[in-house]
C-alpha cells in the first residue's frame, strides 16, 4: 500500500469493492505498510485497519527496523505479521559477527511476544535461511525461493493442474 492510498479517504471503500470485483476472499488478502509510512496519523491509520480486519484482511509491517516510528506502534495498530528487512538479513552470519543475529533475535521475539508471524526478506543461501530458522523465524522470502515475476505468470502456478 503506498502512502498516498492509505491516506486517501476512499481508502477502505476502495480495498472493499476491489475484493467483490475480484471476488477474493478477504482472508487471502495480506497488505503490505511500511514502518516510515506509519509515522504520521496512527489512530486514522489504525482505524482503517480496523474496519479491514473486520472484513478478514490481514496486514504485514515491511521493512521492519529501519524506520523511524515508535514500538508503541505496535501495540495501536491490528499487525499480523512483521518482515525483517534484507538489510539485516544480507549480513547475518558473516564474521566477525556484527550484531545482526542480535537485532534480528529481538524483532522476532518482540513480533512473537505481540502474537505476530515474523517473515525474514530477502533469504538468498541456505545458512541464512538455517540461521533465522535458529533465532525461530517463522517464514522466509527471497531469491532462495524465486525471483518475482509477472502476475500472470504467478497466477499460472496456483492454477490447478
Amino acid at each position: 500500500v503506498s502512502p498516498r492510498q492509505l491516506r486517501s479517504p476512499e481508502f477502505v471503500g476502495d480495498v472493499r469493492q476491489a475484493l467483490h470485483a475480484s471476488g477474493v476472499d478477504p482472508t487471502c488478502l495480506k497488505l503490505e505498510l511500511t514502518e516510515s509510512m506509519l509515522v504520521t496519523d496512527v489512530q486514522e491509520t489504525a482505524t482503517k485497519m480496523r474496519a479491514l480486519k473486520a472484513l478478514g484482511v490481514r496486514f504485514s509491517l515491511d521493512d521492519f527496523g529501519t524506520g523511524f516510528s515508535s514500538l508503541s506502534i505496535l501495540q495501536q495498530l491490528p499487525l499480523d505479521q512483521l518482515k525483517i528487512d534484507q538489510s539485516f538479513v544480507q549480513r547475518i552470519g558473516r564474521e566477525p559477527p556484527d550484531g545482526d543475529a542480535a537485532i534480528i533475535q529481538s524483532i522476532i521475539t518482540l513480533g512473537k511476544s505481540l502474537s505476530m508471524r515474523v517473515i525474514a526478506e530477502g533469504i538468498e543461501t541456505l545458512s541464512q535461511q538455517e540461521k533465522l530458522r535458529e533465532l525461530g523465524c517463522d517464514e522466509f522470502q527471497g531469491f532462495l525461493h524465486g525471483a518475482s515475476m509477472p502476475a500472470d505468470e504467478a497466477r499460472s502456478l496456483m492454477q490447478p493442474a
